[in-house]
């Protein structure tokens, strides 16, 4: 085959692998939103009297009450950001708390306006690996950012359920407890074969792919040798939750939802994992069920569950806007940075 001809062929090939890759982008995209549709139009149809009845008191407390619960929301973006960067300091990857707020506020904005997170932290990835000179590394330090705030939700929740053993009476509280009592069991496991030479050690070097897990067990011996830089992530993963947590209790005492602080500590959590189920759009559906389920024996009527998890949803996208001018003006600004740290002539 001659050179112009190979040439051919293979944008050819690449052109499928394109259109393949589009096809099975919108299909996913297109499944997302159709299961966040029904989710949705199953439970306000199930709510619908509720929700054509209810009624907030003051508007201007309610608005008042959804300002307080946006700043909580900002403050808890701020602190997820720090502690995504004391998670990097402790793996050497260094890089300025401003610039991992700029990222972390613009990979907020890409996860909650596209179908899933993953698109959030693959820019984190892209953005600090042009920082550090390595993807590697910063695949590792977003990792293992993420599994330090799976800890700590079922961890609140277990301890709420704890100080007040009577919420397990409901179902709400016993699928509460079930499912942080798993979460951190599958969790233990890919802890522990993440950082078992067994584990991910077995598959350092090789490939990207293979440097990339190799990095993350790296990355988790390393925390395990450095407990006190461990103790000090999770403390600031327990006040980014808390945030969390102050941010619902917020909306909710906007239209007049207070099962009281417990409930919120055991029930919060656990929406916060449920939320992140694949195959919905920023968990559109997914929420407000499990705000129906957990709040149900609180006097808390489905309307205003279903009403609570729109709030939510909406407030997030409210304050993720601010990772707008981030993510349009940060790009060029982190691969000059990393072009100045590249070594000559590379």
């Amino acid at each position: 085959m001659s050179r112009p001809q190979s040439l051919v062929a293979a944008s050819r090939a690449c052109a499928a692998v394109v259109r393949r890759h589009t096809a099975s982008h919108l299909a996913r995209n297109a499944l997302s939103l159709a299961v966040s549709a029904g989710l949705l139009a199953w439970l306000i149809t199930v709510s619908r009297e509720e929700l054509s009845s209810l009624e907030v008191g003051s508007k201007s407390a309610a608005a008042a009450w959804l300002v307080a619960a946006a700043g909580a929301m900002a403050c808890a973006f701020v602190m997820a950001s720090v502690r995504w960067r004391h998670v990097a300091h402790t793996l050497d990857v260094e890089a300025s708390g401003r610039t991992m707020l700029s990222i972390y506020l613009a990979a907020q904005y890409v996860g909650n306006f596209l179908p899933t997170t993953i698109g959030g932290d693959v820019l984190r990835v892209n953005r600090l690996g042009r920082i550090c000179g390595s993807r590697a590394n910063a695949f590792a330090t977003v990792i293992i950012e993420r599994l330090t705030g799976w800890i700590v939700l079922p961890v609140l929740t277990l301890a709420a359920l704890t100080a007040q053993p009577g919420l397990l009476r409901h179902s709400g509280g016993r699928v509460a407890g079930g499912l942080a009592l798993g979460t951190l069991v599958v969790l233990a496991f890919i802890v522990w074969f993440a950082e078992h030479p067994r584990g991910l050690g077995r598959l350092s070097g090789g490939t990207h792919v293979r440097d990339w897990l190799g990095a993350v067990h790296t990355g988790l011996s390393v925390m395990r040798r450095h407990r006190r830089a461990a103790r000090r992530i999770l403390g600031i993963g327990f006040a980014y939750q808390g945030l969390l947590v102050a941010a619902t209790a917020l909306a909710g005492a906007a239209i007049g939802v207070n099962p009281g602080l417990i409930a919120w500590l055991a029930f919060t959590p656990m929406v916060l994992i449920a939320q992140n189920m694949p195959f919905t759009i920023g968990g559109l559906g997914v929420r407000e069920g499990a705000f129906v389920l957990f709040l149900d024996a609180h006097g808390v009527n489905e309307g205003q569950a279903v009403l609570l998890g729109l709030l939510l949803y909406a407030l997030t996208l409210l304050v993720s806007l601010s990772g707008a001018p981030a993510l349009a003006l940060g790009g060029r600004r982190h691969r000059i940075a990393g072009l100045a740290r590249a070594p000559a002539g590379r």
